[in-house]
């Protein structure tokens, strides 16, 4: 009886929440403002309200046009422009992280409520536009994978993280199937997987890959032995398997991308919750090899984390701040670089695609923003780029994930509640692309 006295206590948390927010415009930047941590029993929850498209579409720029290219996929999550420019989809679902406490048990089920009821393909799905005219067909180019999620191609092997190793196929041009299973390039760490996403990306050499890898709790409630490895960005030497860690202390990092003519590797990162609706900030930066971002004892450098225990001020006097803040909650999943052929007011910078928030009661993300640069430096606010997603009234017909920019002149984004890739390209005097092909099941 208990605990269904305690569950009927959710829609109204659900739609109230249990303190207000500011909006987070002041936390965007490389210098956001961090107001004192705010503690309660629950935090505020104002989740999704799904809703079908119908006949809308996110919303771009004036000069710019989006389109479906693809439906009824399986979860998408992070996606890959080969050279040939298909486009490859890695969809799934991962995770088995047991509740720790009953708050844990009512966020879930909230959360749950905001997220698509589709199961997770674990596949890879081949988008293909063989005529060149916008549309696109899908086929199944892998399956039987373990909730896939970051993708890279260098030279003829694709590699694949799943949510528990690293793998790799050979790939030739062209190719829509693969010719044979994967080949384990190195475990990765999968017990428990609070956060399962692996990120993935390749130096731009081709030497190393990166793997973002999330903690396993939100500040260490299931002790630091379920941590080892965890929270952290691992090189791995391509040829051998052979890793190290190459920076630790970020807490979920979501999404991973090369700058283009420095090499410099950069991840947006998913920051701590429970200490109110304005901590901590997601965040963009740039990644130094050896670097520690501060989790779990600190945020935003040396910002000291009072629930943690023991405490290391050691390792909070090594923290480093990152350079730029995306707000808090905006649940960063999504980062690449633009080019040229994106138009010159989206030539230089980032594409990062938000997720959106369910802890605070003005809820922030919900579309892909374009973070400027200026001599290889964020340089201004972040301008929205697809918005639409969600409604003032909470209805949600989309949840950006991944976003990759085409280097002909095209942002490819997932969304993983309406199961769908969009396409955003400049708008050309042409007419619109023909209807989209579902995927094939």
């Amino acid at each position: 009886m208990k605990k269904l006295r305690l569950l009927a206590g959710i829609p109204l948390l659900a739609a109230a929440g249990v303190c207000s927010g500011q909006s987070g415009t002041a936390q965007v930047g490389p210098t956001p403002e961090l107001p004192p941590p705010e503690r309660g029993l629950l935090p505020d929850m104002v989740i999704a309200k799904p809703a079908q498209w119908g006949d809308k579409v996110p919303t771009v720029p004036e000069g710019y046009r989006i389109s479906a290219i693809a439906t009824d996929l399986k979860i998408p999550r992070q996606t890959l422009v080969l050279p040939n420019g298909d486009i490859l989809v890695a969809e799934g679902r991962g995770g088995s992280a047991p509740d720790l406490k009953p708050k844990d048990v009512i966020a879930g089920i909230i959360k749950a409520r905001g997220t698509s009821p589709v199961k997770g393909g674990n596949r890879l799905t081949l988008l293909r536009d063989a005529e060149g005219d916008g549309t696109y067909e899908a086929s199944t180019f892998a399956e039987n994978l373990n909730a896939p999620y970051g993708l890279a191609l260098v030279g003829n092997h694709l590699y694949v993280a799943n949510q528990d190793a690293l793998v790799r196929f050979d790939y030739q041009p062209g190719q829509t199937k693969a010719s044979g299973p994967p080949v384990t390039v190195t475990p990765l760490p999968a017990q428990i997987n609070h956060h399962w996403t692996k990120a993935l990306t390749a130096s731009a050499d081709g030497q190393y890959l990166y793997v973002g890898i999330g903690s396993n709790s939100n500040i260490t409630e299931r002790g630091m032995t379920a941590e080892v490895d965890r929270a952290r960005i691992w090189r791995v030497n391509a040829a051998t398997g052979e890793y190290k860690a190459y920076a630790t202390g970020l807490r979920n990092p979501t999404a991973l991308t090369i700058q283009p003519d420095t090499g410099q590797l950069w991840a947006v990162v998913n920051e701590r919750d429970e200490l109110g609706p304005d901590l901590v900030p997601d965040y963009l930066t740039s990644v130094k090899e050896g670097a520690f971002y501060g989790w779990p004892y600190s945020y935003w450098g040396k910002n000291v984390d009072d629930r943690v225990r023991p405490q290391d001020p050691e390792k909070v006097a090594s923290a480093i701040a990152p350079d730029y803040s995306l707000g808090s909650h905006v649940a960063a999943l999504g980062v690449d670089f633009s080019n040229a052929a994106m138009g010159d007011r989206y030539a230089n910078g980032v594409f990062v695609g938000e997720h959106g928030s369910w802890n605070r009661s003005d809820p922030v993300g919900y579309k892909v923003v374009f973070v400027p640069f200026t001599d290889g430096r964020p340089s201004g606010p972040p301008v929205d780029f697809v918005a639409g997603f969600r409604d003032s009234d909470g209805t949600t017909r989309g949840r950006p994930v991944g976003v990759t920019v085409d280097p002909k002149g095209a942002l490819i984004v997932a969304d993983d509640l309406s199961n769908t890739i969009w396409r955003v390209t400049p708008a050309p005097s042409a007419p619109p692309p023909k209807p989209v092909a579902a995927a094939r099941p």
